[in-house]
């Protein structure tokens, strides 16, 4: 299993041991624009869709979890995200790469 998640949708992809795509599922999420030139995403969001598009390439390829020999994961570039290490939920929404509020931060540094 393949689990992608990208800037916009999670993706998941079953292959099968001649690596042939037998299931594959996205789930889109929502983009939150808090101000002009930010871009943040809700970390809850994300864990559904990914959730939601696993479940689905799983359905749709016909296998259960048990049968999953192996997972891949990809991610979108540098998006973060803090969570209470306690309770496993977020402090905040996930500050997506394409966000802009510490542009001027980095060029100081540069």
């Amino acid at each position: 299993m393949a689990l992608d998640q990208g800037t916009t949708s999670s993706r998941a992809v079953i292959f099968n041991r001649r690596g042939q795509i037998v299931g594959l599922a996205a789930q889109e999420f929502r983009q939150i624009y808090p101000r002009a030139g930010w871009v943040e995403h809700d970390p809850l969001d994300i864990w559904r869709s990914q959730k939601e598009a696993a479940q689905g390439a799983l359905r749709k390829a016909r296998v259960s979890a048990r049968q999953i020999a192996a997972v891949g994961i990809t991610n979108q570039r540098e998006t973060t995200l803090v969570w209470d290490r306690r309770t496993g939920r977020p402090f905040h929404n996930a500050i997506v790469w394409q966000c802009r509020r510490t542009a001027e931060r980095c060029s100081q540094i540069q």
